[in-house]
C-alpha cells in the first residue's frame, strides 16, 4: 500500500536512549512505543549537524552545514551561503528542499512549528504551502497547544489525499517547565544506572556552561531563576535526580500530544493510510563530556536521534546500521513516489531496503557542532573520534576516541590507548578526506573556520572574562588557569561587550520579560 498522507512529528531535542522502544527503563513514550512496535526503528540515526539551526538547515536543504554553510547559531555560519550570479527565479535551496520535492510531487505541505521564528531560518519554510508559526516566546510554546492547531488542520484537511504534515513539539527543549500540574509520572523510578555518585562527583569539578555546577548557562541563574523541574545546580544525586526527571517529564508530555494526533487520525478514518516519522533535530547531554540539560558536542549523545517510521505495507522491524537524519528525508520522499535529487542531496535513500526487507547502513559517519563549541566527530561501528577545535570553554582536550558500543555515555577517553591506535588513526584519515571532499565541492571556507575567525561558537561569545572569575570563585582556579591561556584573545573584557549586551536584551524581549536592571 502506498501511503497517501504523511505526518512527520519532529520532537525537538529528543534522545534516543531516553525512549522505551530505544530500551529506555521509564514509561516515557507509550504512544511512540506503539508506533514503533508497527513500523521500523532505525537503531543509529545520527544528526549530521547539531544542535537546532544547523541540523534542521541540513534536514530543509539536504545538504550537510559543510556545504550549505550553516553550523552557528550566530554570525555568518547562521546563513545560507549567497547563491550568487547563478541564483535563478526559485532558488536551489528551494528547489532542493525535501517539502519542494513532495510538493511537486503533488501533496499539500504544511509546517506547524516555532523553529523558523525561532532561529530566523526562513528556509525552512521552502516548499510549504503553508506555514504556522507557533512560537509564543522563548520556549513558552507547550505541546497541547501545537496539539489544538495540528487537530484543527487535521479535522479541515485529513482526509483529504496526499498531503506531508510537519509537527515541532518544543517539549522537551529546555527550559524544562510542563507545567505543575501534570505531576511528576517518574517521582518513583530511579535515574539511569550509569550516573553514578561518582559520575556527579567528578563531573561537579569541570568547567562550562551547563556543567554540573552551572546546568542553567555560565551561572545557575543566567536567565533569572531556572523554572521548578530544572535544578540550580547538581550538588547531590537529589539535584541530578530532578534534572533527569525534567527532561523525562517533557518526553512524555510531547509523548501524550503525539497520541491525541494519532487519536485524531483514526477518528478520521484515515490512519491507516498515513505514514507517520517520528523524530528530533538533536539529543541532550546528562553528563557526557560533563555538559547537562543541553546539546553542545558532536558526540552520541547530541547527535544520537530516534527514528521511527511507520509506513504502510512496509513490515515492522528494527534497521540496524549507520545512517545521517538526511537520509531519513531521502527515504520518505523515495516511499512517496517523489523525486530524490541524488546530485545535490547528500542524503541516501533507504527505500529499496526497506522494501527488500534487508539491512543497509553507511561505513561511518561525520558529525558537526559550532553552536556551543566548534567539534567534529566520526561515527563508526564501535567507536566515536572527537576533534574539537574550540572547547566552549569545557576544558576538552583536541582529540578523544570513545568505544561508544562498550561506553555509550564517553566515560573513558581512549585517544592514548595503543590498542585503540587503529581506530585513532583511521578516524583521522577519515575526517581528512571527508572535509576536503565537502569543501571541493561547495567551493567555499569551511564554516567550521569562519565560526573561529568570528571569535568562538555563538553561545561562548563575550562570557569568558566573567566566568574565569566564577571559576576561581568556586575552587576551579586550575581550569580558569588553562582556558585564559587556551583563549586568551576571548578573555579580554573589552572585545565583546556591545556584542554581549545585544545578545541579552534579545533573549530577555524574546522570553517576554523585563531585563534585570
Amino acid at each position: 500500500m502506498t501511503a497517501v498522507r504523511i505526518i512527520y512529528f519532529d520532537i525537538d531535542t529528543l534522545r534516543a536512549d531516553h525512549l522505551g522502544c530505544y530500551g529506555y527503563h521509564r514509561d516515557t513514550s507509550p504512544n511512540i512505543d506503539a508506533l514503533a512496535a508497527e513500523g521500523i526503528r532505525f537503531e543509529s540515526v545520527h544528526a549530521s549537524d547539531v544542535p537546532c539551526l544547523p541540523s534542521r538547515t541540513a534536514l530543509a536543504t539536504g545538504t550537510f552545514g559543510t556545504r550549505n554553510g550553516v553550523v552557528n547559531h550566530g554570525g555568518v555560519a547562521a546563513d545560507l551561503r549567497v547563491e550568487g550570479a547563478d541564483r535563478q527565479f526559485v532558488s536551489s535551496t528551494m528547489r532542493s528542499s525535501w517539502a519542494w520535492r513532495l510538493y511537486t510531487a503533488g501533496f499539500h505541505t504544511a509546517s506547524m512549528s516555532s523553529f523558523p521564528f525561532r532561529h530566523s531560518a526562513s528556509w525552512w519554510n521552502h516548499g510549504y504551502m503553508e506555514a504556522a508559526n507557533l512560537m509564543r516566546g522563548m520556549g513558552v510554546e507547550r505541546a497541547p497547544a501545537v496539539t489544538e492547531h495540528v487537530v484543527d488542520w487535521l479535522r479541515r484537511r485529513g482526509r483529504a489525499d496526499r498531503w506531508f504534515l510537519h509537527v515541532h513539539l518544543w517539549d522537551p527543549h529546555t527550559p524544562y517547565n510542563t507545567p505543575d500540574d501534570y505531576g511528576n509520572p517518574f517521582e518513583g523510578d530511579p535515574i539511569p544506572a550509569w550516573h553514578t555518585e561518582e559520575v556527579r562527583a567528578a563531573n561537579w569539578e569541570r568547567p562550562g556552561p551547563h556543567s554540573a555546577q552551572e546546568p542553567w548557562g555560565f551561572t545557575p541563574d543566567e536567565w533569572g531563576p531556572p523554572p521548578p523541574r530544572q535544578p540550580w545546580d547538581l550538588s547531590s544525586m537529589d539535584d541530578v535526580k530532578a534534572a533527569f526527571d525534567g527532561y523525562d517529564v517533557g518526553i512524555r508530555y510531547a509523548d501524550d500530544a503525539v497520541g491525541a494526533v494519532v487519536s485524531e487520525l483514526a477518528d478520521l478514518g484515515v490512519l491507516d493510510e498515513t505514514a507517520v516519522l517520528v523524530s528530533s533535530d538533536h539529543g541532550e547531554q546528562f553528563g557526557e563530556l560533563g555538559v547537562y540539560c543541553d546539546h553542545q558536542g558532536a558526540d552520541q549523545a547530541t547527535t544520537h536521534i530516534p527514528a521511527v517510521l511507520r509506513w504502510p505495507g512496509l513490515e515492522p522491524r528494527v534497521q540496524p546500521g549507520l545512517h545521517y537524519h538526511l537520509d531519513l528525508a531521502a527515504t520518505v520522499v523515495e516511499l512517496a513516489g517523489a523525486v530524490v535529487p541524488t546530485d545535490v542531496w547528500d542524503g541516501e535513500s533507504l527505500a529499496p531496503a526497506l522494501h527488500a526487507g534487508t539491512t543497509a547502513g553507511r561505513d561511518h559517519l561525520v558529525l558537526t557542532q559550532g553552536a556551543w563549541t566548534a567539534q567534529r566527530g566520526v561515527r563508526t561501528g564501535d567507536h566515536l573520534y572527537l576533534r574539537t577545535f574550540h572547547d566552549g570553554y569545557h576544558g576538552w582536550d583536541d582529540e578523544m576516541l570513545f568505544d561508544v558500543a562498550a561506553d555509550p555515555h564517553e566515560m573513558t577517553d581512549l585517544i592514548d590507548e595503543p590498542s585503540a591506535a587503529a581506530a585513532a588513526d583511521r578516524a583521522r584519515s577519515v575526517l581528512d578526506d571527508w572535509t576536503a571532499a565537502q569543501l571541493a565541492r561547495s567551493g567555499a571556507e569551511d564554516p567550521i573556520d569562519t565560526v573561529l575567525a568570528e571569535g568562538g561558537p555563538y553561545h561562548t561569545r563575550g562570557h569568558l572574562p566573567a566566568y574565569l572569575q566564577r571559576l576561581r570563585d568556586t575552587g576551579r582556579s586550575g581550569w580558569a588557569d588553562l582556558l585564559a591561556e587556551r583563549h586568551a584573545a576571548e578573555a579580554d573584557p573589552g572585545r565583546w561587550a556591545d556584542f554581549e549586551r545585544t545578545r541579552r536584551r534579545l533573549a530577555y524581549d524574546l522570553m517576554g520579560i523585563a531585563e534585570p536592571s
